[in-house]
Formats: structure tokens, sequence, C-alpha cells
């Protein structure tokens, strides 16, 4: 293996699915692996989980996070690699962006091998990941199946993996096709926990409540739903406070999202205050906590939040 990968970019599942793979690869070769949070090190920490080890010929250190590694530690990374151990493997682990960028751009410099992690934007992007991941599992999959697993997942690449995980141990053996998808997704499109936010911000409560109970009804966790709405409050929070003159793919770095998320949510602000946002915050932290398992009834919960959450952009 080479001396550094760097791991970048903010599609978590894209970076678990590379470590994943790194990890088998380290396994094989019987490494000492050690792995570490950045945000959780103190000084001396990766100084000494890069020691040589008394114990292990080949040893490996993954650095997850390394946007958030304290300032005080970042010397003892670029003390290491002026210097580095032709025994040891570093794996840095960035979701990009300005925070912690000196240190990225000096990891760089070194020509770690670069793994993109960006989030995946076209439908053959989506498509590709998803055979790939059947590949993954000693799988094939037919261009229908692929197809229709990304037309009714793809706007949650966790999500995608999960189905597909699913469908490779279930299905008979040989190759996958679009009928098997279908078996496993109840012959439809599954309703997701974005379609139930879009319907929500959107105001419009009775599709808001079908596409809750669909979404319920073919697998989705009542906590994916919560977080597809929190995610979407968060998209126009960031937005509300940005310029309406300024297009969006001037905004899209800034705020860590795509032009179309950004338009989106744009169009979304025209019935949403402040003060209604923040409430929508509220009401969706509390059905989070509850689905969680404070309250008896989660889906009495998730209801109850999405009837307040429309009613309240009908409040002036």
């Amino acid at each position: 293996m080479n001396s550094f990968y760097l791991i970048l970019g903010s599609e978590s599942a894209l970076a678990d699915r590379a470590l994943t793979k790194l990890n088998a690869q380290l396994k094989e070769e019987r490494c000492e692996v050690t792995t570490l949070f950045a945000a959780e090190t103190i000084v001396g920490d990766i100084a000494d989980a890069l020691a040589p080890s008394l114990f292990s010929e080949r040893r490996a250190l993954i650095i997850r996070d390394l946007q958030d590694l304290p300032e005080d530690n970042r010397d003892e990374i670029t003390r290491y690699i002026e210097q580095p151990d032709p025994s040891t493997t570093v794996i840095f682990v960035h979701k990009g962006g300005v925070k912690g960028k000196a240190l990225l751009d000096a990891i760089k410099k070194i020509k770690p091998e670069l793994i993109p992690c960006d989030p995946l934007k076209k439908e053959a992007e989506k498509e590709e990941f998803v055979k790939s991941l059947f590949l993954d599992l000693g799988r094939k999959a037919s261009s229908g199946a692929v197809s229709a697993l990304v037309g009714a997942l793809g706007n949650d690449l966790r999500e995608l993996q999960g189905a597909v995980g699913q469908i490779a141990a279930d299905a008979p053996s040989g190759l996958i096709d679009e009928a098997m998808v279908d078996k496993y997704h109840q012959g439809r499109v599954e309703t997701t926990g974005f379609d139930v936010a879009d319907a929500t911000l959107d105001g419009n409560l009775s599709a808001a409540l079908i596409s809750l109970r669909s979404a319920l009804e073919t697998g989705t966790d009542p906590v994916m739903i919560t977080s597809a709405i929190a995610s979407s409050l968060r998209s126009l929070a960031k937005v509300a406070g940005t310029n309406r003159n300024q297009k969006s793919f001037e905004l899209a770095g800034q705020l860590g999202m795509a032009p179309w998320q950004i338009d989106k949510a744009r169009r979304q602000l025209a019935r949403w205050s402040p003060a209604q946002i923040a409430d929508a915050v509220g009401a969706i932290a509390q059905a989070d906590a509850e689905v969680k398992g404070a309250a008896s009834d989660p889906i009495y919960a998730l209801e109850k939040a999405v009837t307040r959450i429309v009613s309240s952009q009908f409040d002036r």
C-alpha cells in the first residue's frame, strides 16, 4: 500500500466505502491499525500513534474528520509528513471546504493517493455507484435494476447502500433484474424522508401526511424522516441569510450545498419567516427526541410535527 491516502469530500457514504476497502487491504497485510477522530485528539496523540511499534512491522493510522483537528495538534502531522516512516500507512479523511485548509494543502503537496468523495449529482454517477456496490458484494445487476434503485432512492446514498445490501443478500443467485428490485420495493418507487420533507416545507399537509405514511410503510426509519426534515430546514436557514442577487453556483461552495438545492430553498423561502423557521426547528427537534424513545407512539409524534410545521407557514 501507499504511505499516504487522502479521502476528500463531504459525501460520507463514499468516504465510508473507501475506508472499508482500505481497511480490508490493511487487514490482508496484517497491519496494526489505529483510528483517531481529529476533534477528540490532544497534543501527543498523533505522535504516539505514529511512533515505532514493538508488536507489528506494518502499521496504519486513520485520522477521521481532519478538518476538526485542534490547531495545537497540526504540527505533529506536518513534522511527520516531512520524514515519514516507510513501514507506516496514514489515511487522512477530510470533508472538504475551507476548514483546516492550510493543513490540507500541506498534505496535498506530498501527493497522497487521492480518493474524491464529493456528492454525486448526476444520475449516471449514482448508477455507477450502485453497480460498484453490487460488485463489492459479488453480484451483478441489470441496467434496469440499477436505474430503478436510483429512481427510488437516489436522494440518499446511505439508503441506496442499504437497499443494495438487502437485495444482494436476499435475491437468488444470478443476475439481479428490475423485477427483483420491484419485488423488494413493493413494485413502486419508495417514498423517502426527503419526499416527506419537500411536501412539508412546501406547505402541502395532505401530500406530506400521505408521503409520511408511504415512507413508513415501505420501511423508512422514522429517524431518517426527522433527519431529512431537519436537513431541509437547515438549508432554508443557510439560504435565508444570503444575498438574493448572488447566483446559486457562486454560493454553493460557501454554503456546502449544490446549486439546485439553493434554488429549491429560495423557492420555498417565499412562505417562511425567520420566526417560522425557528419554530419548525423546535418542532422537528422535539419529534426527533420522541421517535428515539421519548414517546410511546413515534408515528403520532411525526404526524404532529409535520402538521405543526405546515400550519406554521400560514400563521402571519
